[in-house]
């Protein structure tokens, strides 16, 4: 892996936007995403935010706190976990997807069905985050349709099998080249380079040393000249490194990834704790920048 270049301050004079459906965000500062998981099985919590009430009571809160997008998901993708069918998947989410973006949220939707990803489009939802990488061409040509903000997302193989033994000659350079591919995929059936954003995936097929390679290797992925996402809120290797096992008590390891990210490039970041993820990268950007986040 090439050596990464130190961390530079954005520039504030030419801000960056990420073209999402009706909303353009602008990138002159980290935005947070809030991730509202519609699901009983979820790693994080438990499934506390199930039913459509409870969720968008949640997804409230996390607006409240300073989330700039809510990325709902009715698919555990959990590491072993289960393909869920499209309908199911349709019935947890879409009432949620309609609610909040009545209420004018920018909303993303978290899943690798391109049904349900056509269904949650049509109801307002705004970005489409693909964490099989919209390897599927009808993923695709809904992307291609729609003017939705897609975040294009690196996974080793399908989530009932990534953990087993994921193995990179070079992680960095694999994800990367591999991010760069569906990518360009994307563009050429039709979708504006703007409203692409990349993830490495952390966490998805990678073992704790791969995480950490990649992190530290954040500006080889910037240097692609996409927005880049990190979510590493509670994941598995944050509990290896503080020895929590409770995904919720990994707040403090979380925070710590979500200032590193932001530090090193990251444009955006996936989170549980908004709150906290907020006050904490507000602090790094005015140290990074010599300003505060507006």
């Amino acid at each position: 892996m090439a050596e990464a270049s130190a961390p530079a301050a954005h520039d504030h004079a030419a801000p960056r936007i990420w073209t999402c459906g009706r909303h353009a965000l602008a990138l002159d500062h980290p935005l947070v995403m809030g991730i509202l998981n519609v699901t009983p099985d979820s790693f994080s919590d438990g499934g506390a935010h199930a039913t459509p009430d409870a969720a968008i009571e949640h997804a409230r809160r996390m607006l409240a706190e300073g989330a700039d997008i809510i990325d709902v998901g009715g698919e555990s993708t959990r590491p072993g976990a289960p393909e869920l069918e499209p309908a199911e998947e349709i019935a947890r989410v879409l009432p949620v997807v309609e609610a909040l973006a009545r209420e004018g949220a920018v909303v993303s939707i978290d899943t690798r069905h391109a049904v349900v990803a056509s269904s949650c489009l049509s109801a307002g939802a705004s970005i489409v985050n693909d964490v099989s990488g919209f390897r599927d061409a009808a993923m695709r040509n809904v992307a291609a349709e729609s003017g939705a903000g897609l975040v294009v997302m690196h996974m080793l193989g399908e989530p009932g099998t990534m953990q087993v033994e994921p193995h990179y000659d070079d992680v960095v350079g694999e994800v990367r080249s591999y991010l760069a591919a569906q990518a360009a995929l994307l563009e050429s059936s039709g979708v504006a380079r703007g409203r692409i954003a990349i993830d490495p995936g952390i966490g998805f097929g990678k073992t704790l040393e791969h995480n950490l390679e990649l992190l530290r290797g954040l500006p080889e992925f910037t240097a692609l000249g996409y927005p880049v996402l990190v979510g590493a809120s509670r994941k598995r290797f944050i509990g290896a490194l503080t020895g929590q096992d409770v995904p919720a008590e990994r707040l403090e390891g979380s925070l710590a990834a979500a200032v590193w990210a932001v530090t090193h490039g990251a444009d955006i970041v996936r989170v549980h704790d908004v709150a906290e993820t907020v006050r904490a990268v507000g602090v790094a950007w005015a140290i990074a920048n010599g300003v505060p986040r507006e």
